[in-house]
């Protein structure tokens, strides 16, 4: 018998990653059992269910078989990253999908998926033009071309019928727990082992992207979670291309090192993302009724107060 009272279930693919954790806070905040899947745990997943799978090497009928007893409705996949190498990312960016898709094709009802894709998948633009959803895909590293495969194959199937799929094109993202790996992280380690006395030294490249707080991103997938909207691209960004620059000031005001403590270098751009990004979000307010909240200064805070407990956590750990 099907309990009328029971909360719809959404599974989160990467739970334990930047965007992956807060999809599912987010989630949680709007009413569903998240299942947070990942390859291992986190202890500030602990309110959520976990299955430890490394979905990309999943039989796709065992993974429908998770699904299914878990009443499934929503799959958002918030795997992937800055991984090394290029068979690394067809591992997390296009195996994934596919034995992601061929499970869900095995279970008696598909459940919604939510792909969580990136702006990169369109190439470099010319600068000062914003990005809308007519750009034709063009990518040209093996980030976003592996991550454009994967959500070529949700937009395919969803055509085809065979499942019911909308994807979110994201700029870079920044706030709590943002990826040591990206350029954002790099500097905030960098800063942590700064001194006042001894300076830094920053090389920042003479660029402008969009970035967008992770949270308004996790507050998108829940729209796009629930909206009537099927087999669509929308891109999610704060619809402003900042400088690089900018971005570095406002991360050092947060960590509190004196701004005359920093000291800049420029440099070619040689990134995965080009010299300019900007999205632009007006399908993503008329269709999900979207827009961001979080100004980048206070994600820029949280981030670097987010960094510091979790500094203070693993020095206060005893040694084994």
């Amino acid at each position: 018998m099907t309990d009328l009272n029971a909360l719809p279930t959404a599974a989160v693919l990467g739970a334990t990653g930047c965007v992956g954790r807060e999809v599912c806070a987010a989630l949680g905040r709007a009413g569903y059992d998240v299942l947070a899947v990942a390859r291992r745990p986190r202890p500030d997943l602990a309110p959520h269910a976990f299955h430890a799978l490394d979905v990309a090497a999943a039989d796709p009928a065992a993974l429908a078989a998770l699904l299914t007893t878990a009443r499934v409705e929503v799959v958002v996949n918030a795997t992937g990253g800055w991984v090394s190498t290029e068979e690394a990312m067809h591992h997390a960016h296009v195996q994934l999908v596919d034995r992601l898709l061929a499970a869900t094709a095995l279970m008696p009802r598909r459940p919604r998926i939510v792909q969580v894709g990136t702006i990169h998948e369109y190439g470099f633009v010319p600068d000062g033009v914003p990005i809308d959803e007519r750009v034709e895909p063009n990518p040209t590293t093996p980030y976003a071309r592996t991550k454009h495969a994967g959500s070529e194959a949700v937009l395919a199937a969803t055509r085809a019928g065979e499942a019911d799929g909308v994807v979110l094109r994201a700029v870079n993202v920044c706030g709590p727990h943002t990826t040591r790996a990206s350029f954002l992280g790099t500097v905030m380690a960098k800063l942590a082992e700064a001194s006042e006395s001894e300076g830094l030294e920053l090389t920042i490249a003479d660029a402008r992207r969009d970035y967008v707080d992770v949270r308004d991103l996790a507050d998108a997938v829940v729209r796009a979670a629930r909206a009537p909207v099927v087999g669509q691209v929308i891109n999610i960004g704060r619809g402003e291309a900042v400088s690089m620059r900018e971005l570095v000031s406002l991360l050092v005001s947060a960590s509190g090192i004196p701004p005359h403590a920093v000291r800049e270098r420029s440099a070619r751009v040689e990134s995965k993302g080009g010299g300019w990004t900007q999205a632009d979000i007006t399908l993503a307010g008329r269709l999900l009724d979207w827009r961001p909240r979080i100004p980048l200064a206070r994600a820029m805070a949280d981030m670097w107060a987010t960094d510091r407990a979790v500094r203070s956590a693993a020095h206060a750990r005893p040694a084994d």
